[in-house]
């Protein structure tokens, strides 16, 4: 009788293939993809033998084993469909056993490039400590302990989170997947400017802590085997062993509630002690009217669409990043912490194309310029709640930062005009130039849309950034005059009424041709 494990083995390879075959592109994007990660693991592999006999070997291949299994680890989170064998439901018709479906998905696991380049940079890890007989000897079972480690930690964490994988949230967070790559480069490039200042000393504590952590203690195990403390390197290695048995133990009973468990989403929600919860929550905080309505609307599509909900994250965290990470390098300036009042205020450009086709609704409330009004200033209402406290919060961080609390009120001003101004050209660049965002893809532009894209975004920034030339130059002169210095504080509230100002100009002006353009704008965001 044919095992289980060769069977799903054996599936794994017929689902790459089917794959495959779909069309000529995926097949290039796999061969590619498989080529440059191929290519990486075996110059990592050459980079980690060249560091035999370094002294700082230890700090480098001890780590990096450590970040193999965390990336391991978030994989599943992040890319849920890149695998269908992760989803065990599939397989909860037949009659499988627990254990038996762990050791066959185990062995499953094991096929792909990304254990084939995992395999290669712990091989790399382990033979830059290893300098004998023993060592080398321990290098084989520690990197098998490693990769399987790596594995179940990756099986198990996509066990106990199928039901959000396979739901909205779960395509929301492979949405935002680009972020945290884009925010995990920034990390590995502050630590790089880090290490370059002060060398691979700085890792040596990292080093030592992870040495006991699994699966990096089984990497360390080499080095304590090449120094000849084989007592230690047994403990090493048996913690990464006590750590996949105890991985596989939470994995199988995992799978036993998936495949016995009825779906939770399938069963009726019930409205817990039978209230009303449309009035709760969010609502009851916000204003009446039809501006509530817009504004609690407009939240909720921040908290609940995927690109809307991505393209706020990723303002609020680039927004962040660019002065503080300037100014933890000390190069920065208090005033990059504008740069957060403009990346959130582009959020203000392109407001019907959220809406999709549904804009429709919207269009049947407005019949004057004053409907559109409220519907305008209902979704700045909704921008400013979360865009002022935020810009003033990273003002001030930057502000800390850099111990220079006498440019913090001029700052605040400038911060706050600019969002002002990208509010107002926001609103008319949304009545103007817009363009339906797609559902589905990672397009943020329909075909054919893309010139719309630009000059709505790129055109109202630089409008904006004309908008506040006044309060620049006001900055400016009170910082190059003399006596100027006595007079900054004077730039927060004028930089206050100035955006309050540019914000109700913006928005009255935008209102008429809004009610006039319901059409072509309904017909220009129904596209995606």
């Amino acid at each position: 009788m044919t095992s289980l494990t060769s069977t799903v083995v054996r599936l794994k390879l017929s689902l790459l293939r089917g794959g495959l075959r779909q069309s000529a592109g995926r097949r290039a994007a796999f061969l590619a993809s498989a080529v440059v990660a191929l290519l990486f693991a075996v110059l990592q592999l050459l980079g980690l033998l060249a560091l035999r006999g370094h002294a700082h070997a230890e700090t480098v291949a001890v780590p990096g084993a450590a970040v193999l299994a965390l990336g391991w680890a978030v994989m599943p989170l992040f890319f849920p469909s890149g695998d269908e064998t992760l989803d065990p439901t599939r397989l909860v018709l037949l009659p499988l056993q627990p254990r038996p479906l762990v050791r066959a998905l185990l062995a499953a696991s094991l096929v792909g490039i990304g254990p084939l380049y995992t395999l290669l940079v712990l091989a790399g890890c382990a033979l830059a400590l290893a300098h004998s007989g023993a060592a080398y000897a321990f290098s084989v079972v520690a990197v098998a302990v490693a990769l399987l480690v790596c594995v179940a930690l990756a099986r198990a964490v996509a066990a106990a989170n199928v039901r959000l994988l396979t739901s909205r949230k779960g395509r929301d967070l492979a949405v935002l997947s680009g972020l945290f790559v884009a925010l995990g480069m920034q990390v590995v490039n502050f630590g790089a400017g880090q290490l370059g200042s002060g060398g691979l000393g700085r890792l040596q504590p990292a080093a030592d802590v992870l040495s006991w952590v699994p699966p990096a203690s089984a990497v360390a195990a080499v080095r304590a085997a090449s120094e000849g403390s084989y007592g230690i390197a047994v403990a090493r290695l048996a913690v990464s062993v006590a750590a996949l048995a105890g991985l596989l133990v939470v994995w199988a009973r995992n799978l036993t509630r998936l495949m016995t468990s009825p779906d939770a989403s399938t069963l009726q929600a019930a409205v817990a002690g039978g209230r009303d919860r449309s009035s709760a929550g969010l609502g009851r905080l916000l204003p009446g009217g039809r501006t509530g309505t817009v504004m609690e609307r407009t939240l909720r599509y921040v908290w609940r669409d995927p690109k809307t909900k991505a393209a706020w994250v990723t303002s609020l965290a680039i927004g962040v990043i660019v002065p503080v990470y300037n100014a933890v390098q000390g190069t920065g300036t208090p005033y990059f912490a504008c740069f957060a009042a403009g990346m959130l205020g582009i959020q203000m450009y392109n407001q019907f194309g959220q809406d999709t086709s549904a804009f429709w609704m919207v269009a049947l409330t407005i019949s004057s310029p004053r409907d559109a009004y409220t519907e305008l200033r209902g979704r700045a209402l909704a921008l400013l709640v979360i865009t002022l406290p935020y810009a003033a919060l990273v003002t001030v961080l930057t502000t800390a930062l850099l111990d220079d609390w006498d440019r913090l009120p001029e700052v605040l001003g400038l911060s706050f005009a600019l969002l002002g101004a990208m509010l107002a050209t926001g609103a008319w660049a949304s009545a103007s130039f817009p363009y339906s965002i797609p559902q589905e893809g990672h397009k943020n532009v329909a075909p054919g849309q893309a010139g719309l894209a630009w000059i709505s975004i790129f055109g109202g920034m630089i409008a904006a950034a004309l908008l506040c030339s006044p309060v620049i130059a006001a900055t400016i002169w009170l910082n190059v005059s003399a006596g100027g210095d006595a007079w900054t504080w004077v730039l927060l509230p004028v930089g206050v009424a100035y955006g309050a100002t540019l914000t109700y100009l913006g928005l009255r002006l935008a209102a008429p041709r809004t009610a006039a353009r319901l059409p072509e704008i309904l017909a220009a965001v129904s596209k995606g």
